[in-house]
């Protein structure tokens, strides 16, 4: 008898918001594409190949004619999909393999979670450290459409997840972490050069850290 949670079963899409990632973004197209048909990457004004590598590798892209945060890029990939489950992943893993987006997906299709959040495990020293650390700005999430919609400010801010986790607090949402065994980022002074990486972190770490007193109300 079919498995009535499998994806086959199901409306799922997986969306990628990626800015300047033509070295990783096909590895998880691909990935994405072993559990769905449905993969969008929206290209956030990447000004090298992201697009044409992810077009490449099969997924559907939409592109932003300028770069305008990752909450725009997560927003305009939902705009092209209707699919009831969302499965959001970084352009920059490594080590991602079907299995994991399983783990993340079965909680939420079989009602058990209104969200779960995956976290590194054994991917690289730094890239665990660092999401460990802060486990609730994990990028790899899994919920309903609907809800993500529903998340207050989700396309205007250049880092959505601090949004999207203070609105499972305020809903009540149940969510959970669930594990990525081997899974890791490219960091970002490897991408960019180590002092265009450093600054670029601090600035991601700098508007994470001062979304509660840009929103003070939802």
């Amino acid at each position: 008898m079919p498995d009535p949670h499998s994806p086959q079963a199901l409306s799922v899409a997986v969306v990628i918001p990626a800015y300047n990632e033509a070295d990783t973004v096909a590895d998880v197209v691909r990935v994405g594409l072993g559990l769905t048909p449905q993969v969008v990457v929206a290209s956030d004004g990447s000004d090298d190949d992201t697009a044409a590598v992810a077009r490449a590798a099969g997924a559907r892209v939409v592109e932003l004619a300028e770069n305008g945060g990752k909450g725009a890029a997560l927003s305009a990939a939902l705009d092209a999909t209707d699919a009831e489950f969302i499965v959001m992943l970084d352009a920059d893993l490594t080590g991602l393999t079907l299995d994991h987006l399983r783990r993340m997906l079965r909680p939420v299709t079989s009602g058990e979670l209104d969200m779960s959040i995956g976290v590194f495990e054994g991917g690289g020293f730094v890239t665990d450290w660092g999401n460990k650390l802060t486990p609730h700005l994990s990028g790899q999430r899994v919920c309903r459409r609907d809800w993500l919609r529903s998340v207050p400010h989700l396309g205007e801010e250049r880092w959505p997840e601090p949004a999207i986790t203070r609105h499972l607090k305020s809903t009540g949402a149940r969510w959970d972490y669930v594990e990525l065994p081997q899974v890791g980022q490219v960091l970002k002074e490897k991408k960019r050069g180590f002092w265009n990486g450093a600054w670029a972190r601090t600035r991601m770490y700098a508007d994470l850290l001062t979304f509660r007193a840009r929103r003070k109300k939802p």
